[in-house]
């Protein structure tokens, strides 16, 4: 429950820590979820290049999923589609734009031939699904359903020896001993993002509100950034490494994730209403981020800084383009 907002530089002040605190916990527990849950995970018995693209991939989706279902449940429709819309456009102009600006990032092929066509698959499916006004739990049943089929065949692949493993961050015990302290840095991730992503509602909505913005402002802009900032710092890191595979596999993998899993969980619990607005403006420019990004990665084979500025300002425009 949001609490109203009071009169008065103290409440103010009290919903700004809200906010800090909130992104700081999503960030927090994302970094705590994806190093425990593929320890474990490879203490078990489950290959590493597995880990990577099933576990890691989806863990940095953890605060999409809290915050969108927290906000969807508890508070508004428009908090859960706007921030993952936000997220989903934000990850193409933001995190990659700033990862190119950082360093030209040159596109491996198999990123493109085998993760490229989901990406937009994910995002055509939900414009689709969206269009009669609804995301229905039908729809999201749908959406869940692609992604088994997306992540068998990415399973598929890591038997095949294709895919990356588990980033260098990721230390593992070679003795392969199942730790207490990795079950209880899994449990705290998932205490984190619990606190995170009620940190980061509370503020965003109460701050945000007082100033007449709407539910869907909300999702789209701040709590989008919010959630975003695991790829954010993961990708930047990425880039400034040299590892320019991994920051736009994260981006791509990002989201379809959050399409995928997110909203096909969202809609199955509680149905989305889809309003006017985003049929007719939020749909066409996750099409276009996501059609003009590939299609710049398919003919460059790289992204340079000048791509980069490009995308950081349309990403700006489109936040402009939000305001009232």
């Amino acid at each position: 429950m949001v609490v109203p907002l009071a009169t008065g530089a103290s409440w103010s002040l009290l919903d700004v820590g809200y906010l800090l605190g909130g992104i700081l916990f999503l960030y927090l527990g994302a970094e705590l979820l994806v190093n425990s849950a593929s320890k474990l995970a490879i203490e078990f018995g489950i290959n590493p290049a597995t880990v990577g693209v099933t576990i890691v991939a989806f863990a940095t989706t953890a605060p999409e999923l809290f915050v969108s279902l927290l906000g969807s449940v508890g508070i508004s429709d428009n908090i859960g589609l706007g921030n993952i819309l936000g997220s989903n456009i934000a990850n193409i102009g933001l995190v990659l734009g700033a990862s190119a600006l950082v360093q030209p990032m040159s596109v491996d092929r198999a990123v493109l031939v085998k993760h490229g066509p989901f990406m937009f698959a994910a995002a055509a499916l939900l414009v689709v699904l969206g269009l009669d006004g609804s995301l229905s739990a039908l729809d999201g049943g749908l959406l869940l359903v692609l992604l088994a089929a997306f992540t068998g065949y990415l399973l598929y692949n890591s038997r095949q020896g294709d895919e990356v493993a588990v980033t260098e961050d990721v230390e593992v015990d070679q003795s392969g001993s199942t730790t207490l302290r990795d079950v209880v840095v899994l449990l705290g991730a998932g205490a984190c993002l619990l606190a995170g992503s009620m940190g980061l509602l509370e503020g965003s909505t109460n701050l945000l509100r007082a100033y007449g913005f709407s539910d869907l402002f909300i999702g789209l802009t701040v709590i989008a950034f919010g959630t975003s900032l695991p790829e954010l710092a993961t990708s930047v890191v990425s880039s400034f490494r040299g590892e320019a595979e991994f920051s736009i596999g994260n981006v791509v993998g990002s989201n379809i994730y959050n399409v995928l899993a997110v909203i096909g969980i969202l809609a199955l619990v509680n149905p989305l209403a889809v309003e006017t607005d985003v049929r007719s403006f939020h749909f066409p420019v996750l099409i276009g981020f996501t059609v003009g990004a590939l299609a710049l990665m398919a003919a460059n084979r790289r992204v340079g800084r000048g791509t980069g500025l490009v995308l950081l300002a349309s990403y700006a425009g489109f936040v402009y383009a939000l305001f009232p």
